[in-house]
This record gives C-alpha cells, sequence and structure tokens, in this order.
C-alpha cells in the first residue's frame, strides 16, 4: 500500500486543485493500492495532525475549481524554528505527522518559502516532491509556474476592460498588478493588455521618464495613457538607498499602495485626469484557464512518476518546453527575477513601451 500526503501551501492560486487531481489521477494509474491522506490549511494541518483520508472521488470534477479543497495557510520559513504560540515544536510536529500516517511521500504544492520548507523537510530525511505553485511566476528553476497564466489573463482583462472608459474620457489610468517582489504578471499582463507603461520592482521608475512618455503619447493625439504597475515598484531614489534605509522608507510610505502614490507624483506633472484600478485579488480567483488545466495535469503527472521511481527530494519543473524535475536544493531560497536585460523586456521597448527608466 503507497500512503502519499498532499498539502497546499501559502497563498492560493487557480490550478491547486487542478495539480492535486493529476498527482492524484497519476498515482491511481501507476499502483495497485494507494491511500492520499490530504493535509488541512498546509503545513499547519502538518504540524497539528489534522488531515483526511481521500478518496478517488475527491478529485473528479475538481480540473476547473479554482483554491484549494484542503485550504491553505503561511507559514513562513524563517519562522519555522520557533515554537507556535502554544510551544509546539514545528519540525518536530511535522515529522511525527508523516510518521503516524506512514506517508511513503509527501507532496508540497507551493511557491517559493513554501518549496524552501519542503527542502528542509527533506533534509530532515522525508520523502518529498515539490510542485510549482505560485501566480508570480518567480520560483527559481522553472520557466513557468501554475497559477500565473491565470493571473496573467484575470490582469490583461482589467487592463482590457480599462481601454475603453480611458478612451472615452481621455485619461490616464493606473492598474496595479499583483507582484511585490518579482513584476512577471505585470509585464506579461501589460504586453497583452497594450498599457503603454510599464512599472516592475525590478526597474526602478523616474517619474520624470513616466511623465516624458504619456506626454510624448498626448503630442502624437493619443488623448489616454494606460500604466501598468506592479505593487513593489520603486522610484529610483529609494531604490538606490541602503537596504535598511529603503526598509524603513516603503514601510513608512504613506500612500495606501503604489498606484496612488504613482497617481499624486503625477498631478505635479499634468493636469489630464488620472485615475486607479486595482483588481487585487482577483488575480488569485475564479477559474483556472485551459494553460494552467494542462501545465498542471502534466505536473501532476510527473510528480506520480517520480514517486514510481522512488526519486525524491525533486521539484516538478518546466523547462525548455519540457516537464522534468530538479533538486529541491536547488531552487529552495532563490527568486527568479526579471531581469532588464530579458529578451521580453527589450522586445516591449521596441514596441515603444516605456518602462520609466529611459
Amino acid at each position: 500500500m503507497l500512503r502519499v500526503g498532499f498539502l497546499t501551501s501559502g497563498g492560493d492560486c487557480q490550478a491547486l486543485n487542478a495539480t492535486m487531481r493529476g498527482i492524484a489521477k497519476g498515482l491511481y494509474e501507476l499502483f495497485d493500492e494507494v491511500e492520499i491522506y490530504g493535509l488541512l490549511e498546509g503545513y499547519k494541518g502538518l504540524m497539528r495532525g489534522n488531515y483526511i483520508k481521500m478518496k478517488p472521488e475527491d478529485f473528479s470534477g475538481i480540473i476547473n475549481k479554482g483554491g484549494t479543497i484542503l485550504g491553505s495557510s503561511r507559514q513562513p520559513f524563517k519562522l519555522m524554528g520557533e515554537p507556535t504560540e502554544d510551544g509546539l515544536d514545528k519540525v518536530k510536529s511535522m515529522k511525527e505527522t508523516y510518521k503516524k500516517l506512514k506517508l511513503d511521500c509527501l507532496c508540497v504544492l507551493g511557491g517559493n518559502g513554501s518549496q524552501k520548507t519542503a527542502n528542509m523537510l527533506s533534509e530532515e530525511g522525508l520523502n518529498v516532491i515539490g510542485l510549482p505553485k505560485t501566480i508570480d511566476n518567480d520560483l527559481w528553476g522553472t520557466d513557468m509556474t501554475f497559477g500565473f497564466q491565470s493571473a496573467v489573463d484575470i490582469a490583461t482583462q482589467t487592463i482590457d476592460c480599462i481601454h475603453t472608459t480611458a478612451a472615452s474620457h481621455n485619461r490616464i489610468f493606473i492598474v496595479e498588478i499583483m507582484g511585490h517582489k518579482v513584476g512577471w504578471i505585470t509585464l506579461h499582463a501589460g504586453i497583452a493588455g497594450g498599457a503603454d507603461v510599464i512599472l516592475l520592482p525590478e526597474i526602478p521608475y523616474d517619474i520624470e521618464k513616466v511623465y516624458k512618455a504619456i506626454d510624448k503619447r498626448t503630442k502624437d493625439n493619443k488623448g489616454f495613457t494606460i500604466v501598468a504597475v506592479a505593487e513593489g515598484a520603486l522610484p529610483k531614489e529609494v531604490a538606490e538607498l541602503p537596504k535598511k534605509k529603503r526598509k524603513e522608507v516603503i514601510a513608512n510610505n504613506p500612500y495606501p499602495s503604489v498606484a496612488y502614490e504613482l497617481a499624486d507624483k503625477l498631478k505635479a506633472y499634468t493636469t489630464q485626469d488620472i485615475r486607479i484600478a486595482i483588481p487585487g485579488h482577483t488575480q488569485r480567483g475564479g477559474s483556472p484557464d485551459a494553460y494552467d488545466r494542462v501545465i498542471s495535469s502534466r505536473f501532476g503527472a510527473k510528480a506520480a512518476e517520480l514517486i514510481k521511481a522512488k526519486d525524491f527530494g525533486k521539484l516538478v519543473v518546466f523547462l525548455d518546453n519540457k516537464v522534468t524535475a530538479i533538486p529541491l536544493s536547488e531552487s529552495a531560497g532563490k527568486l527568479k527575477y526579471v531581469s532588464p536585460d530579458d529578451d521580453i523586456v527589450s522586445e516591449a521597448r521596441t514596441l515603444g513601451i516605456s518602462f520609466g527608466d529611459k
């Protein structure tokens, strides 16, 4: 009897259920006898021993269902060495639950922080397989994460909807898109939605250069401008500060979010009407798109194959248009940033898109 645990950790996304379905269907095909245990609310369930024994029918009809049927929670990796409020040793309790359930493998569906914990558990002797979940597409070692394309689609739809009202009233519209540390969603949605200015955390902006791009459109008789800005975008004067001082400035920022700060600064340069649109958590919600359903199914199948081969301590990844796997240790603790030198950035510049830096 093969016993496998599933947990979904960190922020939710549209394709978590589709990925679990992929793993389960693969396991049921490759093994004669399988028991799957769903750990509830991510690592919290593994710590507390909260789980359900899942049946094949639990995975039926969920490929198009967003969120996670197991629930999730955020358990920061940097706090894993500290006890819970009631004194529970987190790592010890997770290992005890794993042994209590007599698991042969634990499948962790999560992003950067979740996979760091997965790698730690692997180093503690547990058999672990990681699957790359994050709408931010910032997990190092994989070209694509599940959840990303669905989030891009929603952000793009928001920009699409803004186009008509922006054009009707000749307004500057600032659309704030998710991405605290990396700008992949903003970059892709900005290009797909036809944004005129794209501001990313990796490319600090100069407010004068942002206005220059807007003014050029005005002089070209284009009455409106759409600015797609990642929530972690920074003005160059803040980005150039020492790390400690930069964190202090960001923490004490008086604006509700970057879109409001940008709008306020632009008012010093133009009398044109400025509006803000923030799709927020809608980017995490709804059903996974077709791309995510396919990639999640492929990730799940690969995870099942790794379990069959007893090839543990791996992260399933998508590299060079192939689903494969790399050691968890290679990815843990690393983020995949947008580089100002990436082809997609230079190609966007060729299209006339401003990144607020030139």
